[in-house]
């Protein structure tokens, strides 16, 4: 069996056509018009096989082929079809895609599996839009509730629950779209590496084994807004000063910890912006990524411990809210093994790895028996217009993908 190395890069060109940039990279957050089309775009794609195509309640397109044991759940493979702000084609797409071409692929070769396999496009993995990553796997897997749909809202105040209902959602289902245990046999996904080290080493695929945890919280400093020029430096209340301070700790912190522990203050935003006033509010992210639970706390602990301090001498308050908290997951053993076996089989080098991004598949892995291929990235870039996968990378991935999932049928 091949698949088709044609289809794969002219789906991915097809789909990136769906973009709010008007310049390099792309941008497509979730329940916008770009998303509309890229939806679209995949369902139709889909219709063509002999698929049932629908949405569920956390607005994940799901293309399911049936199985001729109906008792059976099904073998879900897929990935997300959002983006982060200019960034690349391939994040998250690549692995839809590889599901895609997985389903075109049975389908052509007469493949008739027990289990229904289904293909599954997932939204606001990213986080773009409404700041709460990995939304649709949460829901599937952990289940969401209506008061966090409303919670959570975009830079325009629209929340979660709007756009959905907006889009044709009804927010007040959400609960709908979780599956329990056993309701899904296995989860695989395929995504880019987003670093060096496959390209680096000249090995064609990383085997998953591990993905690190995540904490990701929104600070928010008070202070009071003055004049800049007739309010003295001893009597303001400056609450950029407070986040300075603190900010400029942050990086030190994770590097204190080591096991390959990270923190990155992505998002700073400044009130009421204006070059003659004291600034009065602050309000940045933190994310603290480790494959060590207990160095994720210490750096959490630190900067609250920070913010306690700082905040008092500046005579400044501050809030925090938590926007994601995963520990670290392993991927499933069985599954790894039955990988790395048709790896060989293929004659794909390969070696085992563990992923420093987050993805839909650690909050998968507790849930449902879980697996992950890397395939490289041109000089480890990502999350950035010049993200770039080899379309033949991309196609061994799915090679490999496609006789997982009829061994893990066959079992």
């Amino acid at each position: 069996m091949k698949t088709k190395l044609f289809r794969i890069r002219e789906n991915l060109e097809d789909l990136a056509r769906f973009n709010s940039t008007s310049g390099k990279g792309l941008t497509r957050f979730s329940l916008t018009p770009e998303d509309r089309g890229a939806r679209d775009y995949l369902a139709g794609q889909l219709r063509q096989l002999n698929v049932e195509v629908f949405e569920d309640a956390a607005a994940s397109l799901i293309g399911r082929r049936e199985g001729t044991d109906p008792s059976l759940p099904p073998i879900m493979i897929g990935s997300h079809f959002d983006s982060v702000r200019n960034g690349g084609i391939f994040d998250g797409q690549a692995g839809v895609i590889a599901a895609l071409e997985i389903l075109r692929c049975l389908e052509e070769n007469n493949i008739r599996t027990a289990h229904p396999i289904e293909m599954i496009a997932m939204i606001e993995e990213e986080g773009g839009r409404f700041k709460s990553g990995v939304l649709a796997s949460r829901a599937m897997a952990l289940g969401l509730t209506l008061e966090e749909l409303e919670r959570h809202k975009d830079e325009d105040g629209i929340s979660i629950a709007e756009a959905m209902s907006s889009f044709g959602f009804d927010p007040s289902r959400i609960a709908e779209a979780r599956r329990k245990p056993g309701e899904v046999r296995v989860f695989l996904e395929l995504h880019i590496e987003q670093g060096p080290v496959l390209e680096k080493e000249g090995v064609e695929l990383g085997i998953v084994s591990s993905i690190v945890g995540t904490d990701l919280m929104r600070v928010n400093i008070q202070g009071r807004p003055d004049h800049a020029g007739t309010t003295p430096m001893d009597m303001r209340r400056d609450a950029l000063k407070t986040a300075a301070a603190v900010i400029s700790e942050i990086p030190l912190l994770a590097i204190e910890q080591g096991n390959g522990t990270v923190a990155t203050v992505g998002t700073l935003t400044v009130r009421p912006g204006a070059p003659n006033i004291v600034p009065s509010e602050v309000e940045f992210t933190v994310d603290t990524r480790s494959l060590n639970v207990s160095s994720i706390t210490a750096v959490k602990n630190r900067i609250i411990e920070n913010l306690e301090k700082t905040s008092r001498v500046d005579g400044t308050t501050f809030s925090l809210e938590q926007l994601l908290q995963v520990d670290p997951v392993e991927m499933d053993e069985e599954i790894r093994r039955i990988l790395q076996d048709h790896a060989n089989a293929l004659g794909f080098s390969w070696r085992s790895i563990s992923s420093g991004a987050g993805h839909d598949a650690m909050i998968m892995a507790p849930v449902f028996p879980t697996a992950m291929v890397f395939v490289p990235s041109k000089g480890g870039r990502s999350h950035c217009p010049e993200e770039w996968t080899d379309y033949e990378d991309i196609q061994k991935g799915v090679e490999l993908l496609y006789h997982t999932v009829i061994a893990m049928d066959r079992r």
